[in-house]
């Protein structure tokens, strides 16, 4: 029997589905995710690049909050697209970070709209956006739990 590398072992051990492979998240439901988070990282890179260079005087907090939801995003969808258990566990920390931004700066437009002389992506709970951004950290988060289990 001719003598193999340690890579080509241990995907040889490893049968299909079982810990040591490395599952997308961005399969099935998953794609629409995927889809979704692609949508907003360009979305909210884009808005949070042009009022950064070009207005940032006008709003700071605001654009760069804008930015870090983008930074956010960005994590998330490498997170479901490069797939496996620690991609999994970090989406969920991501995730989790996202829901408490949407519901934090939600919230603080609610009650102090003078620090907001201008919105973000999380501004009044996603308002601008659908409310896209309160609905997507809830539905990565079930994604996910659901993924931990399969």
């Amino acid at each position: 029997m001719p003598e193999t590398s340690a890579g080509a072992r241990s995907s040889e051990a490893a049968p299909k589905g079982s810990a040591g492979e490395r599952r997308s998240l961005g399969t099935g439901p998953g794609r629409l995710l995927v889809a979704l988070y692609g949508v907003f990282t360009v979305a909210a890179a884009s808005r949070a690049a042009y009022q950064l260079i070009a207005q940032f005087d006008r709003a700071p907090l605001a654009y760069i909050l804008s930015a870090v939801s983008a930074v956010v995003y960005a994590f998330i969808l490498f997170s479901l697209v490069r797939g496996g258990e620690g991609a999994r566990r970090a989406a969920v920390v991501c995730c989790a970070l996202e829901l408490l931004g949407v519901l934090g700066v939600g919230t603080w437009t609610l009650v102090d709209r003078s620090a907001f002389p201008d919105a973000t992506v999380w501004s009044n709970f996603g308002m601008g956006y659908l409310f896209i951004p309160i609905f997507l950290p809830v539905t990565g988060l079930l994604w996910l739990r659901r993924a931990r289990r399969a």
